[in-house]
């Protein structure tokens, strides 16, 4: 039986713990196999120090003992862990806290601390995937202080940060400095991309499967050219009344499957191939693109983690495609594992 040990919580604040908690709860049911693994969960807290509770409930983790980095690593090597799975989405639980694992010899599921933050990186990402010939929208990277030089429509964004935070579309060069203002509050750089007319908007999911690239049914978005030209924040989390965190892009009337058939599928396939290959990525990988007027996609971002939940986009998809998440987690767990 193997030792799976869930890597859970964040390094850096609450939102992102909780995030983290949201996805890794159901992943837990989701991929349980009492006769194939025995589970166990590492949770990180924003001070820095680690716990080892019995689920993810506040109780438990209230429960289990804190202790400090070098005390969790005695716990992990007691426990022998054979295959580690990253449910972190902070930058440093997507690099260092991989890195950790890389140090003890313990494997894990998904891509490697180096390619987990050149995809953080957009900037970086876009060029690396430029240069295999994936088409990218004109950019620039600002520090505070510099100008753009694009004209608008272009879009702002914090160079380093994820589900749209921090995102404006810009149509009049009066709005530069509201949005790079607020592209600035939550990273010490801005990318500012030339807006691509809508077309439509599509994630790809990318896996390895006996070594070779299979690339999953693509997710549309709802947009719209006048109403939603661009998703933002409010599109993909909000918390519901009681306060509690909610994926809003989870509904058939936000996202939905595209038939393999969809003519942007195979020019979408052949980009996100080119991708994966570009970053270096292993076991998966997820890209967003637009897709202009006339069929282009374009390049947008990479999102190169999945966190085996059943909401998980790489999960739905391949749902779609055949493979239920816990298929594909037994898959990928072997592969990690060699």
């Amino acid at each position: 039986m193997k030792q799976v040990l869930f890597l859970v919580g964040s390094a850096v604040d609450e939102f992102h713990a909780e995030l983290s908690r949201l996805y890794a709860r159901d992943a837990l049911t989701a991929t349980a196999d009492p006769g194939r693994y025995a589970f166990h969960i590492a949770y990180v807290t924003p001070d820095g120090r680690w716990r080892f509770p019995d689920d993810l409930g506040p109780e438990a983790i209230g429960a289990a003992e804190s202790m400090p980095l070098s005390e969790a690593v005695q716990v992990l090597t007691g426990l022998r862990i054979d295959v580690m799975v990253p449910q972190m989405f902070c930058v440093p639980g997507m690099t260092h806290y991989r890195a950790l694992f890389d140090l003890l010899g313990i494997p894990y599921v998904g891509n490697r601390p180096d390619v987990m933050a050149l995809g953080a990186d957009k900037a970086k990402a876009r060029a690396v995937v430029a240069a295999a010939g994936v088409g990218v929208p004109a950019g620039e990277q600002l520090r505070p202080g510099d100008l753009p030089s694009i004209s608008p429509p272009v879009v702002i964004k914090p160079v380093d940060t994820d589900n749209s935070v921090g995102v404006t579309l810009v149509r009049d060069d009066g709005d530069h400095d509201v949005a790079l203002k607020n592209a600035f509050t939550h990273s010490g750089s801005a990318l500012v991309e030339e807006f691509v007319e809508l077309g439509r908007e599509v994630r790809c999911g990318v896996v390895e499967r006996d070594g070779e690239l299979v690339c999953l049914p693509l997710e549309e978005y709802d947009v719209d050219a006048d109403a939603k030209p661009i998703r933002l924040a409010e599109d993909k989390l909000a918390r519901n009344a009681d306060g509690e965190l909610n994926l809003m892009a989870k509904t058939d009337d936000r996202a939905w499957i595209l038939d393999p058939s969809d003519p942007v599928t195979e020019a979408v396939w052949d980009a996100a191939k080119k991708c994966h290959v570009a970053l270096g990525c292993r076991h998966y990988s997820l890209f967003d693109f637009r897709i202009d007027p006339t069929g282009t996609p374009w390049f947008l971002e990479a999102g190169l983690y999945c966190s085996f939940a059943r909401t998980s986009v790489v999960a739905v998809m391949a749902d779609a495609a055949g493979t239920q998440v816990r298929d594909l987690f037994r898959d990928l767990v072997e592969d990690a594992t060699g």
